[in-house]
């Protein structure tokens, strides 16, 4: 095998898939060390090139694949294997979802040290164009993704995973930044739309001329000066530039709906609150609702949502765990959405000084969500339920709910 030393491929090497693993990756072993090779499904043979990844892991590549899995099928999208964005396009959706599963009881296990409940459920729509949001970097001239694993840039004029609102909007930019008044040094443009209007957000390296965006507004019908309106229910959510959203289409109500518990009571804690998603139908069962969020931006746009909705609703603009050190009263009720990075050592700390006697944890990582439900179940909680919904259909990324009580 090769020295680790070196960034040279190693010589082709034959292995079987193990299993996937989160990330996207299938895990084999050649000559007693762990591969993480992409692209690959359990149980197929390919040879292989290698080359040194992280922590004595090898990475490899697959040169020619040998056996093929029954559930494997062609990619829909011409750019898949290139562009970094999908990682399961090669397999049925049924079995990416039954994958899925196995990967959150793996890292549950391995990191959280216990076991996910037997029944996990999955909540699933049409794995095609779902995303109402997509970012598109531009270098060198061109606008797509980024291969994956690189700063490389995969050049993308239409993304089977896109809404048809996302993927107008991109054809539209792919002509503009033809055009010699398309700024040169923007970074990324990201697109988000109802499917009826668009936001474009820009990030630059200085300030995009105000002529730029008439300009976008004349190429791109509905194309929305400043913030988003997004019906999701009875409700309407005003979404700002800099405001987070759910960014699958279709399943955004369901998720509201496994979220809300049937059952209410006086006071309920929305934390990390964004622009009221779950804020607003608190309010149908809890007597008073307080959203905790730190974005300025996020906490205009929920109370200008709750405003008008009509309905009562209390916000802090302020970090989850400075907010919660300094607070005493007990909520019937706590939901938590944090990011990627999960809820933390304080933030669970305060959650378990607060005991809330119901807990609902929304987690877009399950290496960050088994880290925080360790100390909560040795705390005295239990896992009434785990939900896993599948709002990155063809991605490794994994969607979870967790519903713990006292």
């Amino acid at each position: 095998m090769e020295n680790h030393e070196t960034n040279q491929p190693a010589d082709d090497g034959e292995i079987r898939a193990e299993k996937l693993v989160y990330g996207g990756d299938a895990l084999a072993r050649l000559d007693g060390r762990i591969i993480l090779t992409p692209f690959l499904l359990p149980g197929e043979i390919a040879r292989v090139e290698t080359s040194p990844y992280r922590s004595g892991l090898l990475t490899g590549k697959v040169a020619k694949r040998l056996s093929d899995h029954p559930e494997r099928v062609e990619a829909r999208c011409p750019y898949f294997g290139r562009c970094g964005g999908c990682q399961y396009q090669h397999a049925r959706y049924p079995y990416q979802l039954d994958q899925k599963r196995e990967i959150l009881r793996e890292v549950i296990r391995r990191i959280g040290h216990f076991e996910a409940p037997d029944d996990i459920e999955i909540i699933s729509g049409y794995e095609w164009e779902y995303r109402n949001r997509s970012q598109f970097h531009f270098i060198g001239g061109e606008l797509g993704y980024l291969e994956a694993r690189s700063h490389r840039l995969c050049p993308v004029y239409s993304c089977p995973i896109s809404s048809p609102r996302v993927n107008e909007v991109l054809a539209a930019l792919q002509e503009m930044r033809q055009d010699r008044r398309f700024p040169r040094f923007v970074q990324s443009l990201e697109v988000f739309t109802n499917e009826t209007d668009a936001q474009l957000n820009v990030r630059a390296e200085r300030p995009v001329a105000k002529r730029f965006f008439e300009w976008a507004a004349e190429r791109i019908p509905g194309l929305v000066k400043s913030s988003l309106d997004y019906p999701v229910g009875r409700y309407v959510y005003r979404v700002g530039h800099k405001s987070f959203f759910q960014v699958n289409r279709f399943l955004i109500e369901d998720l509201v709906r496994l979220v809300i518990p049937d059952a209410g009571g006086d006071f309920a804690l929305d934390l990390y609150a964004g622009v009221g998603l779950f804020t607003l139908p608190l309010t149908e069962r809890f007597g008073s609702v307080l959203a905790v969020e730190s974005g300025a931006g996020a906490v205009r746009d929920l109370l200008f949502n709750a405003d008008r909705a009509g309905v009562p609703v209390q916000a802090a603009q302020s970090d989850v765990a400075r907010f919660l050190a300094a607070y005493d009263r007990r909520p019937d009720f706590v939901v938590a959405d944090p990011p990627r990075e999960g809820l933390g050592k304080q933030v669970v700390s305060e959650l378990l000084r607060l005991k809330p006697p119901r807990l609902t944890i929304v987690s877009c990582d399950p290496s960050t969500l088994a880290r925080d439900l360790a100390p909560l179940l040795q705390g005295g909680y239990s896992l009434q339920k785990l939900t896993l919904v599948d709002l990155f259909p063809q991605t490794f990324h994994i969607e979870s709910v967790a519903q713990l009580a006292l």
